[in-house]
């Protein structure tokens, strides 16, 4: 058996020329591996597949988490997430963009980061898909460290930044809120969502990828609040804040990009600790549901603060 790996727009590689359901050597599943810690993301086109089989491919990629939020999960596949819109949720997810109602909009963001300890990767496969909208994108960041000049990246080996979790979009400093109303649902603090209140979170503004060593540009712009102790790096108040917007600004260039324009069948895997993703969202009543597995995170990148 011969894959074929295609490049994707500027980041990822589409992956073909195998069947999942076929049985698979341990030296298939170790390129697989390879492939995914090289391209970041990969992308499975027209796999009919079972949860079953979903969990079992995505332990190729390491030990799977079981997902805290059980109300999603069901007791048959405890691994297996439904994501889905055009349900009875959707009022608590509908905001206003622009004046249109969207559900599920998300901002660039890493699964978990808020905790300190994000999970390794996930496994989207699309189960029910709109026939436009509904698209989630992807951010190298490893690309964007690489962007950057050589002064700001030594810089960045300085300082750490702080991550605050919040449940409302508009207390969120680095994120666009330019035409943003929150729904008439929209939660207003964890607990309306039965999440704890978690504490501020610490990482490095470079990451080194627990498994490439690859440095990884530790800014995503949901939940980002501030830099630790700027002065210790030469830095005023004021040119920290600057230098994070300019940062955001920067992951935000298109070249770092794929979104992804669902089609039933498609399976997407993408490494948690490299690659940032959103969610466009779809309109109120429109159908999605996405399959989801997620690969456990083992490594701490960053740490909860006790203290400044």
């Amino acid at each position: 058996m011969s894959l074929q790996v295609t490049p994707l727009n500027n980041i990822g590689a589409e992956i073909s020329g195998f069947n999942i359901n076929d049985p698979m050597t341990d030296a298939l599943k170790a390129e697989l591996k390879a492939l995914w810690y090289e391209h970041g993301l990969l992308l499975f086109r027209g796999q009919d597949i079972t949860p079953e089989k979903q969990i079992e491919f995505s332990r190729i990629f390491g030990t799977l988490e079981l997902h805290p939020l059980k109300a999603e999960t069901s007791e048959e596949y405890p691994e297996l997430f439904v994501l889905e819109n055009g349900g009875d949720k959707d009022k608590f997810f509908t905001a206003s963009y622009k004046g249109e109602e969207i559900v599920g909009r998300l901002d660039w963001h890493m699964d978990l980061h808020y905790t300190g300890r994000p999970n390794h990767g996930a496994l989207l496969r699309a189960v029910v898909v709109p026939s436009d909208d509904g698209l989630t994108g992807f951010g190298d960041l490893a690309k964007a460290y690489d962007a950057l000049d050589k002064e700001t990246q030594e810089l960045l080996k300085k300082i750490e930044v702080a991550y605050a979790f919040c449940m409302q979009r508009k207390h969120m400093r680095y994120v666009d809120l330019e035409g943003y109303e929150p729904g008439p649902h929209s939660p207003r603090k964890p607990s309306d969502m039965k999440y704890p209140d978690f504490p501020d979170s610490v990482y490095p503004a470079v990451v080194t990828h627990p498994v490439t060593k690859r440095p990884v540009l530790g800014i995503v712009e949901q939940f980002l609040d501030r830099v630790i102790t700027p002065q210790q790096a030469g830095l005023s108040n004021d040119e920290a804040i600057e230098l994070l917007q300019y940062l955001v600004d920067h992951t935000r260039k298109p070249e770092f990009h794929y979104f992804h324009q669902w089609r039933e069948g498609d399976m997407v895997l993408w490494d948690n600790w490299r690659l940032m993703h959103c969610a466009t969202g779809t309109r109120p009543g429109v159908k999605r549901v996405i399959n989801r597995t997620t690969i456990e995170g083992d490594v701490q990148l960053g740490r909860v603060l006790s203290g400044e």
